[in-house]
């Protein structure tokens, strides 16, 4: 009896031959990469003098204990790092690294605020000064955010052809920004999965303003999340590895949680960063 199954021939089909000079090569879109992850860092100590570096030691073993104490009563803890010469500011800055979060503040005066790759261990950077806060998130975040770098106009933003559905989100946006509560469940507006047109965008765009924080935070892609000029509105964005914007939201909250360092990450940071500290000892 013949057997129905027959196996294909070899040598025939894409990609069995080999490629003519007038043939272009199947090139694959690239998959998503660069995860951040958490390495240790150990700064390179050893022409220093353990005498000249005590007081980086010091203060790190200080903001090691404050982020294991925040971690169990949470509030903040500030180090001023004024008084350190450069060699002992250069150890701290080469320990602490870059992490995830980074948020510029247009206060008076501005505020850089960097996350070290020990979560919820910030440094803040302005014209008064250079300091280690050790938090959830650095107060400067949170107090007046929402101060207007461009003024909402509500209502009255112009209308234009095209405007739909985002006057009905105003109006949701702005009840739940008078009626907020800490304690209340996120409310989020999902323009993702809404019916909306650019008009709609550029629309509610001017109609909430912007305020006075804008936060990256860098992870397997970005979230870009910025303050509008009403009161615990925020604009949350996500992108992919290849800047592809996934999903678009307003969030009325206090300060969005993608961006704020976990109680549990506070208390395994003090411990990292210890172990760092006796590895450098």
């Amino acid at each position: 009896m013949t057997n129905p199954f027959m196996m294909p021939p070899t040598g025939f089909g894409p990609g069995s031959q080999p490629l003519d000079t007038n043939d272009e090569k199947l090139e694959y879109m690239p998959l998503p990469q660069d995860m951040r992850t958490y390495s240790p860092r150990l700064p390179e100590v050893d022409d220093l003098d353990q005498t000249e570096i005590a007081p980086a030691l010091a203060l790190l073993s200080e903001v090691a204990a404050a982020a294991q104490e925040i971690a169990k009563s949470g509030g903040t803890r500030q180090f001023d790092l004024g008084t350190l010469d450069k060699t002992n500011r250069d150890l701290i800055a080469e320990t602490l690294g870059s992490g995830e979060v980074a948020a510029k503040v247009r206060s008076i005066p501005a505020v850089a605020v960097q996350e070290s790759v020990f979560a919820g261990i910030w440094t803040l950077n302005s014209s008064a000064g250079e300091l280690i806060e050790v938090a959830e998130i650095p107060a400067c975040v949170s107090q007046d955010a929402f101060a207007p770098k461009r003024a909402a106009m509500g209502e009255t933003a112009p209308l234009m052809p095209g405007v739909i559905n985002a006057p009905p989100m105003l109006i949701e946006l702005r009840d739940k920004s008078a009626d907020f509560d800490p304690a209340a469940p996120l409310h989020v507006i999902n323009l993702s999965l809404l019916p909306h047109t650019e008009e709609d965008l550029v629309w509610l765009d001017q109609a909430v303003g912007e305020g006075a924080v804008t936060i990256l935070s860098r992870g397997y892609g970005n979230c870009r999340i910025t303050a509008t000029a009403m009161p615990h509105v925020w604009r949350v964005q996500f992108f992919n590895s290849m800047d592809t914007l996934i999903l678009d939201t307003f969030e009325v909250t206090t300060v969005p949680e993608v961006a704020i360092a976990a109680r549990e990450d506070l208390a395994d940071s003090g411990k990292r960063l210890l172990s760092v500290l006796e590895a450098i000892r």
